[in-house]
């Protein structure tokens, strides 16, 4: 896969399947290999199932997955792909770490999808390549491994290291992958098969642009929302975002009052707390760390404001997710 030469008659292929593992991720990578297979009419691609301990799996809508084999440093497989999802920091261990620098000394190259990035770069192999994870872990993913070299495009295939975002772009990576192995044409027709008509390029960016998601047209509005987008963890003044925008603070908070029937510090305030959310949600981040990584000086002032949007506090939100 990903270009590698001579490409083998066969591939095949191991997942591993972590706790809460994204199922659409998961199902994005594998079901083109199968379509693959179908429209050439070979068995260009075979696939393994493990999971860290052997036993049942399940993905994070609480599908169960029964796994060929655990995982372990004896597998035979020619790649390996680590499916991740929810809380994957909680689901790294040395053993599992230990496992993967084996294969890598071997030479098997390594993947992951969404959330598996972590576990490849807690057992080191990583430093030195491009790497991507999905959009909501990207600053805890450089908090934890700040040597890393993280892009937010949709997929990194850097030599024989490979990470996807998560999602739909499974899909993108493995037609790419396609493509570069068996050529264009089999991979436009796995894609016709996926009825995906529009396949995204590597490079691509994976979140939509800010006015697609919001709905939002006015230029200078856009602009304030992608500069505070910019500065959720250094927090900006709204007296330096107005002239940032060429807007007077007047001018900005009337913007904000008619378009969005709020203020701008309010806004950034709630984009702030919806980051150390995901923090709260997603990593282990201590909170003192996370209130920190998203602006928050003080403590009380954070769990005060977490408590207002949400209506439970920070540490309500780690003990019950």
């Amino acid at each position: 896969m990903f270009g590698r030469q001579p490409v083998p008659k066969s591939q095949n292929v191991g997942f591993l399947l972590t706790p809460q593992f994204s199922l659409i991720a998961f199902t994005s990578a594998i079901e083109p290999l199968r379509a693959a297979n179908r429209v050439s009419r070979q068995t260009l691609f075979t696939w393994q199932l493990f999971s860290i301990d052997g036993q049942p799996v399940r993905a994070s809508n609480d599908v169960e997955f029964n796994p060929d084999a655990k995982f372990a440093d004896e597998i035979t497989c020619d790649i390996l792909i680590v499916c991740a999802g929810i809380r994957s920091y909680d689901h790294i261990n040395p053993k599992t770490s230990a496992v993967l620098r084996s294969l890598a000394r071997k030479g098997m190259p390594l993947g992951s999808v969404c959330t598996g990035t972590v576990a490849l770069a807690e057992a080191g192999l990583l430093n030195d390549y491009r790497c991507t994870i999905h959009w909501e872990n990207i600053e805890s993913l450089a908090e934890r491994y700040p040597q890393l070299n993280i892009t937010a495009t949709l997929f990194e295939a850097d030599r024989n290291r490979f990470t996807c975002s998560g999602g739909m772009a499974a899909l993108d990576m493995m037609i790419h992958s396609i493509r570069l192995d068996y050529g264009r044409d089999l991979s436009m027709r796995v894609a016709d098969q996926m009825l995906y008509t529009s396949i995204r390029e590597p490079q691509d960016l994976q979140r939509m642009a800010i006015e697609q998601r919001t709905g939002i047209t006015h230029p200078k509005l856009l602009g304030a929302i992608g500069y505070m987008e910019a500065y959720l963890e250094s927090t900006i003044t709204m007296k330096d975002l107005a002239k940032n925008v060429g807007l007077s603070l007047r001018q900005l908070e009337r913007l904000f009052h008619d378009k969005l029937e709020t203020t701008p510090a309010r806004f950034y305030q709630n984009m702030r707390l919806d980051r150390a959310r995901a923090l709260l949600r997603q990593t282990a981040m201590p909170i003192l760390e996370i209130a920190i990584a998203t602006g928050f000086n003080s403590p009380s002032y954070f769990t005060k404001s977490y408590k207002s949007k949400f209506g439970y506090t920070p540490r309500q939100e780690r003990e019950d997710s």
